[in-house]
């Protein structure tokens, strides 16, 4: 009995992972809209402590964030497609500085004899077409904008749904003291999902604001896009902020040709993210991020195979919500201990 019982479970998970995967380009912005509502309630929580504020009925105070929300979302798209367009036609530019900096570690090699490092280069590294390499990049900074239109719309409708959302579970169960206890459980899901994006969110504006600095005193160009981007990728826990971090000091190797300003570059930005996810990110995140490291690991790597650096980024939320759903169950609250960053749930 219990052999038939893992069989279905294992067939049910395995036809839900198959319908997420091959569903992500409708259930994607969905996902988007609900997460963004998260954010929304967290600021609006905030926001109502201010004496101010705290005047203004909720729902419009809500309609309000989401406003701002979905205009910060267009103006971060327009940013970063221009930014992009302007990295793309400054690449040429860096060329000559580019094959400088490559001469030198020829010539510190011994590289620079027969065949000459023209031809080296011609039939290696000259024979790389940026643009093509870019194009997916740029393609799918179009399909974001499209998704983000779709987010705004889906986060009206799904905000207008929740309005009567309990009076229609509490109908459709027929318990009200069931509804009751559901109502709890997703109340506490979208506290500490919201908690989480919450804080979240502000880590990566401080993180950003202090690698543009950094960025801005040494003179890296386009240091305002840099800054975004390492804001934006360190929604992917461990692994995101480092990979944009590698862009800023590609670009001053080539800008400068000077491997000491690559150095200072990196050194420099290492040390923001040492501070960022060492000292203050475990001190604001509290209790928001109850997640083991390899728990976080094997979920990005699970997420990220689904649905991308759209799964990476869900992944946390993700986690979180299916724990909280998990330690209700007497039978998988030891596994949701285990799974916690210290044994608490």
């Amino acid at each position: 009995m219990r052999i038939e019982k893992a069989t279905h479970a294992l067939a049910l998970c395995i036809m839900v992972v198959w319908l997420l995967w091959i569903g992500q380009t409708i259930m994607l912005p969905l996902v988007y809209a609900i997460i963004a509502l998260y954010l929304i309630f967290g600021v609006t929580t905030a926001l109502c402590r201010i004496p101010f504020l705290d005047r203004i009925p909720k729902t419009l105070l809500r309609l309000l964030v989401l406003l701002a929300i979905t205009v910060g979302f267009l103006v971060l798209f327009i940013f970063i497609g221009s930014s992009v367009a302007r990295v793309v036609d400054a690449l040429p530019g860096y060329e000559r500085n580019f094959d400088v900096l490559i001469g030198k570690i020829a010539h510190t090699f011994g590289f620079d004899g027969t065949p000459s490092w023209e031809r080296v280069r011609d039939s290696t590294i000259g024979q790389i077409d940026v643009f093509v390499i870019l194009m997916p990049f740029l393609n799918g900074l179009k399909d974001l904008g499209v998704t983000l239109f779709l987010v705004s719309i889906y986060a009206v409708f799904v905000f207008a749904e929740r309005i009567h959302f309990s009076e229609k579970l509490e109908r459709a169960i027929g318990d009200a003291g069931k509804a009751r206890k559901i109502m709890s459980l997703l109340d506490r899901i979208n506290d500490r999902v919201g908690q989480y994006l919450l804080v979240k969110t502000l880590i990566n504006l401080i993180l950003g604001t202090l690698s543009f600095v950094v960025m801005y005193v040494i003179g890296i160009e386009f240091a305002l896009f840099w800054a975004v981007l390492i804001g934006v990728l360190n929604y992917i826990p461990y692994i995101g902020s480092w990979i944009a971090v590698v862009f800023p000091v590609l670009l001053s190797l080539v800008q400068s040709a000077s491997i000491e300003l690559a150095l200072i570059t990196l050194v420099s930005l290492i040390t923001v993210q040492v501070y960022i996810g060492n000292f203050l990110e475990p001190r604001l995140m509290g209790r928001a991020f109850n997640l083991s490291p390899l728990v976080v690991l094997v979920s990005l790597a699970f997420w990220g195979a689904l649905w991308n650096i759209a799964g990476a980024v869900l992944a946390i939320p993700f986690t979180v919500s299916l724990m909280i759903v998990l330690a209700e169950l007497p039978a998988t609250r030891p596994i949701v201990i285990m799974l916690s960053a210290r044994g608490q749930i």
